[in-house]
This record gives C-alpha cells, structure tokens and sequence, in this order.
C-alpha cells in the first residue's frame, strides 16, 4: 500500500491529501529516509514523522485491506514506539 494511502487508511492523517502535503513537505520517512507518496509500506517498517514540535514513531504491524478502518481498530495495524 502507497503511504500515503496507509496514513489515511489507519488514522494518522484525515485526509490522503494532508498525507501528500505532508510527503510533499518531506516531514514523513520510512526506515529513516524521507519518501514520496508513492512509496510501498510493508510489515516492520517504521514510520516517523517529523511535526513542528514534536516526532512522531510508528511500526507498521499490518497493512489494512481496506480505504479506511475504524479508529478504536488502530492498534491492529500500527504501534506508537
């Protein structure tokens, strides 16, 4: 799945295009290395992204089937390290 898709699709962001904004940005990396949106997310990867403040971490656990999943089911699908 596109990440930008996956940061739509489990909740990080509420729109996929605040996800391409922020890819755009260059505040959203994979593994360490800034990506575009048309980067693949696999299982283990992890997802930082970089606010004005703060940095966020997240492990990719599962990659979701579906457009979008429901909040409380967040926890299935990535992991805040």
């Amino acid at each position: 799945m596109r990440i930008d898709k996956f940061l739509n699709s489990v909740n990080i962001t509420k729109r996929r295009s605040i996800a391409q904004d922020m890819l755009s940005n260059q505040v959203v990396l994979i593994n360490d290395k800034v990506v575009k949106a048309s980067k693949r997310v696999e299982v283990g990867d992890v997802v930082t992204i970089n606010y004005l403040e703060s940095s966020k971490r997240y492990k990719v656990l599962q990659i979701p089937t579906t457009k979008s999943t429901p909040k409380s089911l967040q926890a299935e699908y990535i992991k805040e390290i």
